[in-house]
């Protein structure tokens, strides 16, 4: 997270997994340790820099406003995507509890009482969240990661919203599946086009992972494409590369 902070990539992934009642982060089971917690990893290095970015000062009087990990664009929130990996139902409560150091700062953007409110970090739950948890909060503080190919009705109504969801994300290997070899298909482009016009007509932002990463020129070629679409954001590994595309 700190790399991706330090390239200004102003959204990240934490794959977590509950085991004997701690989340643990990795991509797979076999990179979990002891150390490698979501409060390790995530959230003690975001309440430090947070509260770095936000010191109580004489020069800093007006307090009601938060600033976020960026020192030159602090109005710029960091989304934090939380990726379940174990059970949803199991593993929503203890997620909740470990966001509780942010959320007691005022650093997590909130829906409540038909209002959002931004602040430093938005934090959305994808894999196994479970949708009628994040429904159930009385003040939101962990947003859905609806499904970009689902998300309207056959008439054309929006199913989800920016107070449920903010990003909309979908395989993009199956939704759209052009390799970055050749031209883009007519059709493939075309589904490219709706989902993305799906998700800003739902004032949603897009977001298509599984994207290819190699070769180099066929994955810029990719980037190219979804960027011209009007896709909201690069799903990468490759930091430096996506920070300078």
């Amino acid at each position: 997270m700190l790399t991706a902070i330090s390239y200004g990539v102003a959204s990240v992934e934490a794959d977590v997994w509950l085991v004997n009642g701690t989340l643990f982060v990795g991509h797979e089971i076999a990179a979990l340790s002891e150390d490698r917690t979501l409060d390790a990893l995530y959230i003690q290095p975001l309440l430090a820099i947070l509260e770095a970015q936000n010191p109580a000062t004489e020069f800093n009087t007006n307090r009601s406003i938060i600033h976020g990990v960026f020192d030159t664009a602090s109005s710029t929130a960091l989304q934090l995507f939380i990726d379940i990996k174990t059970d949803g139902e199991e593993a929503w409560q203890p997620v909740l509890e470990a966001l509780d150091p942010l959320r007691e700062k005022g650093y997590l953007t909130t829906f409540k009482d038909g209002e959002l409110i931004g602040s430093a970090v938005t934090v959305i739950g994808t894999g196994n969240t479970p949708l009628d948890g994040v429904l159930g909060q009385e003040t939101r503080d962990v947003f859905y990661d609806a499904p970009l190919v689902a998300l309207k009705t056959d008439v054309g109504a929006c199913i989800y919203n920016a107070t449920i969801s903010v990003v909309a994300s979908t395989n993009y290997d199956t939704a759209v599946g052009w390799k970055g070899l050749g031209k883009i298909g007519d059709a493939q482009l075309a589904n490219l086009t709706r989902f993305v016009g799906d998700a800003h007509e739902c004032n949603l932002t897009a977001r298509f992972w599984n994207t290819p990463d190699w070769p180099i020129y066929a994955r810029s070629k990719v980037w190219k494409e979804l960027l011209e679409a009007g896709a909201d954001w690069l799903n990468a590994d490759d930091l430096e590369a996506a920070s300078e595309f």
